[in-house]
């Protein structure tokens, strides 16, 4: 289906954006008790200990949809601990995309990792230092999905853009619905230069906090997607793009804080960049 008409279907439907309140939108569906919804459902607290982490998914599946979410991470020495904030379907063929807040000893920067995946395939890994400490306060980390491309915001700034390059043979996520997740769960073996150093137990328990949850969406529903008509200003991110601005920001962005780009990595593809790099 052409891009320009998917997005007329999609434009048919009927009206869904949801404000924050977990307690409707969100189901906490693990950790034995450390998952927490508070405050009659605008706060929600994830945690980790030495026997287990947590983990929350959105009650409903979206085809498209801008995605926010307040996030305030673990502070301190939270090394060896992963955050993750990310959309995903369901199957062996899976379409994911990636935030995961990688933790750090204290005084050291978060690693922001990102990444798509698409047919279960994915290794489309960038990541970025933060401008700031994202565990002082909340802060607005945002995923934009839809038939052109995906962007990848933090606080209003975009740091990645994953466009559509179908016509270039570059698979992009666009026919699997999938929900929102995050979990907190202890990494040690990998998270923090490559295993080398550990969880420090005696911090636990790890918290992170979250709260004003906004899916301006279209929800998948009985194999059909329903999605925003009634409003121009909420039917935006259908057709979003990065103008002007927000290119010079992304610009910024990769020049001062990224730290890996696979399209860089010639060294992990011998043979050749992936298609989308050079496209």
């Amino acid at each position: 289906m052409k891009i320009s008409v998917l997005v007329a279907v999609l434009m048919a439907f009927v009206s869904v954006a949801s404000a924050a309140n977990f307690n409707q939108d969100i189901a906490v569906t693990w950790g034995d008790g450390r998952g927490k919804i508070l405050d009659n459902g605008q706060l929600l607290t994830l945690s980790l200990d030495k026997f287990s982490g947590s983990g929350f998914q959105s009650k409903n599946e979206y085809l498209f949809g801008k995605i926010d979410m307040n996030i305030k991470l673990v502070p301190g020495n939270s090394a060896g601990t992963v955050t993750t904030y990310y959309l995903r379907s369901q199957g062996t063929t899976w379409d994911e995309v990636d935030f995961e807040f990688l933790g750090n000893l204290s005084g050291d920067p978060y690693t922001v990792h990102t990444n798509v995946y698409c047919g279960g395939k994915g290794d489309r890994e960038q990541q970025f230092r933060l401008w700031f400490d994202p565990t002082k306060d909340f802060h607005t980390y945002s995923l934009l999905w839809n038939p052109q491309r995906i962007i990848f915001s933090v606080d209003g700034t975009p740091i990645r853009e994953f466009k559509n390059l179908e016509s270039a043979g570059v698979p992009f996520p666009k026919r699997q619905p999938m929900r929102v997740y995050s979990s907190l769960w202890n990494a040690d073996d990998w998270a923090t230069r490559g295993g080398l150093i550990k969880t420090d137990w005696s911090q636990a328990p790890f918290t992170a906090s979250y709260r004003n949850y906004r899916a301006d969406a279209c929800v998948w529903s009985s194999g059909k997607s329903s999605c925003s008509s009634s409003s121009p200003s909420r039917n935006a991110w259908l057709s979003q793009e990065l103008d002007v601005g927000s290119q010079r920001r992304l610009r910024w962005v990769r020049k001062n804080y990224m730290i890996y780009n696979y399209c860089a990595d010639t060294k992990r593809f011998p043979r050749g960049l992936p298609k989308e790099c050079t496209s």
